[in-house]
C-alpha cells in the first residue's frame, strides 16, 4: 500500500488551521496594533475634555461638583474631590482625573477606558506566563507546519513548481530586502 502524502498534508493543513483559528486572528491583530502604538494607544481609549465656567468664588460642594461633572457625561465616574491649593481643585474620577483653576474656570477632564478586545490580545501577546509561552511556542511551530504543509498543497500551474515557485520566492525577498536596507 502506498502512503498518500497529499492526504495527511491536507489533514494537518486543514485541522492545524482549525485548531489554531483564534491565535492566528488573536496575534494578527494585536501585531497590527501594536505596530502602530505611536499612532493610537492599543490598551486603552483616553477621553479628554476641555472644562470652561465661570470663575468660582469659593470651594464648591460634592453636589455642586457631581453637578459640574453631569454637564460633561461624567458624573458616574465621580470618587471623591480635593483642593491641593486655594486656587486648584482636583476631582477624582473611575479610570480618570478632572483638573480645574477655580479662579478662572478653566480645566480638563482625562477618563481612560479599557479597549475591547486589543488589551487582551496585546497581554497575550506579550506572554503573560510559562504556560501561554509554550502555547505560543507550540503555534510558532505549527505556523511553520501550515506554511509548509500550504506551499504542498496546489498542484500543477497553480503549485510549487510553477506559480507557487514565483510568490514563494517574492515572499522570501520582501523580507530580505527590508533586513539588508536597515541593517
Amino acid at each position: 500500500m502506498q502512503f498518500k502524502w497529499r492526504k495527511w498534508n491536507r489533514a494537518i493543513h486543514r485541522d492545524f488551521g482549525y485548531l489554531f483559528f483564534a491565535m492566528t486572528v488573536i496575534y494578527a491583530l494585536s501585531g497590527i496594533a501594536l505596530n502602530h502604538r505611536n499612532d493610537w494607544n492599543p490598551n486603552y481609549i483616553v477621553i479628554e475634555k476641555v472644562v470652561n465656567e465661570p470663575p468660582f468664588t469659593e470651594k464648591p460642594t460634592k453636589s455642586q461638583v457631581k453637578a459640574l461633572l453631569e454637564k460633561y457625561g461624567v458624573g458616574d465616574y465621580y470618587r471623591k474631590h480635593a483642593f491641593p491649593s486655594e486656587k486648584r481643585m482636583k476631582v477624582y474620577l473611575t479610570g480618570g482625573m478632572a483638573s480645574l483653576n477655580l479662579e478662572t474656570g478653566q480645566g480638563t477632564i482625562e477618563i481612560t477606558k479599557k479597549r475591547f478586545f486589543f488589551r487582551e490580545a496585546n497581554y497575550l501577546h506579550y506572554n503573560p506566563s510559562v504556560y501561554w509561552t509554550w502555547f505560543s511556542d507550540i503555534y510558532a511551530g505549527a505556523l511553520v507546519l501550515l506554511a509548509l504543509t500550504g506551499i504542498l498543497i496546489p498542484r500543477g500551474a497553480e503549485g510549487i513548481t510553477a506559480r507557487g515557485a514565483w510568490l514563494t520566492l517574492l515572499g522570501i525577498l520582501i523580507p530580505l530586502a527590508f533586513v539588508i536596507y536597515y541593517l
